[in-house]
This record gives structure tokens, C-alpha cells and sequence, in this order.
């Protein structure tokens, strides 16, 4: 046979102590083979092992013994808080019954655990046949017919946190737990109608499937701005609602959180790209800020992101991304290059131009606003230059 869980057998001892207490009207406790508490409800400490204590017939009822595999104990009923005589093969049958019910339901896989298991798989890996992850997602409740991009959410302060209890089996109810209540504050603020598109997936992170399409975005889109194409688009919106997000995540659970946020990729097979995005921004940015909260996003990044991202299509990606703002303006191109090739001097990048350096300035101030960079700033002027290096090198590459 079978040995039991360790955290099975706590969470038999759990749910049968509550549910017989709330049939029997009367105090249940279970006790493990050496006979400590595993679970208690209604008696007062101190008076709920017979091994231990003088059994006394105003305290202990019926001590029934309790097996799970390898594992045994005894389920403890005390006498009735109304005095009612319950006959003693009655209460048996009853908490037999009660263990065999509740055995075999926390042995069957739940749903939460299922949906989890599917979460992690498509986040870690391209989906082998489409059709078939399509069709698991819809027997889980999960719409992918809607655009989505990867949220990843470390609350690892709060899910995490130092716990006095020293059983492991213990220490992990506690930390999903507590990840459950990080999930239910996503699920409440983008007023969900469940918590399908959310998993837990370890160490204190938490990966939602956001929705991202335009329509999903409006509470966050500003129209002012034109709104990029392909992995790009609705980007700033779903930077937004992370920011909101965190906002009510610091508010819920007083603690550091940290939100990556991946660009959308089409297909489901595209999750795992965008999970990629969501892991690479959030490892960086945790890195720069240190302790801080924060929503990190590749584009945020700057020179860390073009430096310490280790795949090179990201890179190339990210740099053509924060270029192609100029991508119709060929003579700012041009001045970027000049400027750079004469060390970022105006007055020979002017002379090199034959343009006067008010017309410099004008269209170095122009590159900043369509671009957020100003080349003439140290940070902003190496990411410029390794953006250009980049998209030259993946050019040179297309065409070699």
C-alpha cells in the first residue's frame, strides 16, 4: 500500500475534525501515532491525548483509530456539548465515513492544481499540437480566442515570508495560502470573472494571463499617442494597468512586489515568448532597483537591457523598437551617426553636416521627443549607439 503525504494526512486530520465537530456537536481532535495534535477543534489544550493525560469519562467519548497508508493516528470525539447519548458504533460510522470521503477527495487532482500545471507547462515551453492545448485550455475555463500577455508578479516578501512553523508541509499550505490571496487581488482588481488565467508557479511568483487586446486595454490606453504595431502594440496600456495593479497589490499585502511585464506574441504558442519577456525585464529590473517595488518592462530598461539580455532576437527587437520612431526621418538618422562618429562634439558634427548648430540642436531636440533619448545625455547616448550597432549588425546579417 501506498504511503500517505504528510500533508495529507494534515489535511484529512483538518477537514475531518471540522466537519465531525459540526455533526456531533461535540470537541474532535486527531492525533498522530506519537501522539501529537495534528488537528484540532473544540477541545481545550492540554486535555485532547489519552496517551498522555488520565482518560476521564466527562472528556473522551470514543477514540477511534485512523490509518492512511503507512500513516496512523486517532480521531478523538469528546462527549456532546448538549449531552445528547450518540451511541458509540453510530459515531464510528460516521467518522469512517467522514475520513473515506474526505481521503478520496484530496487525493483526486484539483482543478486549481490542473490549471496550475497547465500555466507552468505553456509558460515553459511551445505547445506541442495547438489544437490539442486549445481544447485542454477550454476544458479549464481558459480563453485564449482573446490576444494575451504575461504578467509575472513576485510577491515573494509576502508569499515567502519568515513563518514560526517549522514543518515544511506546513510552511507550504501557508505559502499557497497566501499566494491564493495574491491571485484573488489580481482577479479583483481586473474584476475577473475567476482566477483561470492566474497560477502560481513557485518561489514566491505569480503568472497572469492578461488580456491585452485594445478593447481589454481602454481603461489604460492614452489616445494622445500613436500606438505601435506587432509585439509593441498596446504595450504602454498594459504597462499601465501593472502599475495600477501594483498599486492595489502594495495596498493588499503591505509588502515588496515587483511586476515583469512580456510584450503579446501571436498564437498561443506565443505565451511562452511572452512569459520569456515578463522573466528577463523582471530579473534585470529587480536587479537595478534592489529592494524597491516596481513594473519593469525590456523597453523601460535601457542600456541593462540591450547589455544584459542574453538573446540576441530580443536584443535586435528591442533596438529596432526604439529606433523606428525615426524610421521615416532619414536625415535624423544621419545626424545620430555623424554625431556619434565625432564623439557627440556639436560644433564638428555640425561643420561635418553643413548645417548650422541651431539646425543641430533642433534636430537632436527632435530625436529626443520622438524617441524619449537625448543623445546629448550619457545613459540616453550609449543606448542610441548600441541600438544603432545592433540594427546595423542584424541588417548586415539579412543581407549577407
Amino acid at each position: 500500500m501506498l504511503s500517505a503525504a504528510p500533508d495529507l494526512f494534515e489535511q484529512v486530520a483538518e477537514t475531518v475534525t471540522a466537519r465531525a465537530a459540526e455533526l456531533l456537536d461535540a470537541p474532535v481532535c486527531v492525533i498522530d501515532e506519537r501522539g501529537r495534535v495534528s488537528a484540532s477543534d473544540g477541545f481545550i489544550p492540554g486535555t485532547i491525548a489519552p496517551d498522555v493525560l488520565p482518560r476521564r469519562e466527562d472528556q473522551i467519548a470514543l477514540q477511534i483509530p485512523l490509518r492512511l497508508g503507512t500513516q496512523t493516528g486517532a480521531v478523538i470525539v469528546g462527549l456532546t456539548r448538549g449531552g445528547d447519548a450518540i451511541p458509540s458504533r453510530l459515531i464510528q460510522a460516521l467518522i469512517e465515513l467522514v475520513v473515506t470521503q474526505t481521503t478520496v477527495v484530496a487525493r483526486l487532482p484539483h482543478q486549481n492544481q490542473l490549471k496550475d500545471k497547465f500555466i507552468h507547462d505553456l509558460l515553459h515551453g511551445p505547445a506541442v499540437d495547438e489544437a490539442d492545448t486549445l481544447r485542454e485550455a477550454q476544458v479549464l475555463g481558459m480563453d485564449f480566442s482573446r490576444p494575451r500577455a504575461v504578467l509575472l508578479i513576485d510577491a515573494g516578501d509576502f508569499i515567502m515570508a519568515p513563518s514560526l512553523m517549522s514543518r515544511r508541509e506546513l510552511i507550504e499550505v501557508r505559502m499557497r495560502r497566501r499566494a491564493q490571496l495574491v491571485i484573488k487581488s489580481v482577479v479583483g482588481f481586473f474584476d475577473l470573472p475567476d482566477d483561470t488565467i492566474c497560477a502560481y508557479i513557485g518561489d514566491g511568483e505569480v503568472a497572469v494571463l492578461k488580456a491585452s487586446s485594445s478593447q481589454d486595454l481602454r481603461a489604460w490606453t492614452d489616445a494622445g499617442h500613436d500606438q505601435p504595431s506587432g509585439v509593441w502594440a498596446n504595450l504602454s496600456a498594459l504597462k499601465r494597468a501593472a502599475s495600477a495593479l501594483l498599486r492595489r497589490l502594495r495596498d493588499d499585502t503591505s509588502a515588496t512586489i515587483n511586476i515583469g511585464v512580456g510584450r503579446y506574441y501571436p498564437e498561443i504558442r506565443g505565451i511562452a515568448n511572452s512569459y520569456q519577456d515578463a522573466r528577463a525585464a523582471l530579473s534585470l529590473g529587480r536587479r537595478l532597483r534592489q529592494r524597491d517595488s516596481g513594473v519593469h518592462c525590456l523597453d523601460d530598461l535601457g542600456v541593462a537591457a540591450l547589455v544584459g539580455l542574453s538573446d540576441e532576437r530580443t536584443k535586435t527587437e528591442l533596438a529596432q523598437h526604439l529606433l523606428s520612431p525615426l524610421d521615416h526621418a532619414p536625415e535624423l538618422l544621419e545626424t545620430l551617426n555623424v554625431f556619434f562618429a565625432e564623439d557627440c562634439r556639436p560644433s564638428t558634427t555640425a561643420c561635418r553636416l553643413a548645417i548650422h548648430r541651431n539646425t543641430l540642436a533642433y534636430r537632436l531636440n527632435k530625436i529626443t521627443s520622438l524617441t524619449g533619448l537625448d543623445p546629448r545625455h550619457f545613459d540616453d547616448a550609449v543606448q542610441v549607439r548600441l541600438a544603432l550597432m545592433l540594427r546595423s549588425l542584424a541588417a548586415d546579417t539579412l543581407a549577407s
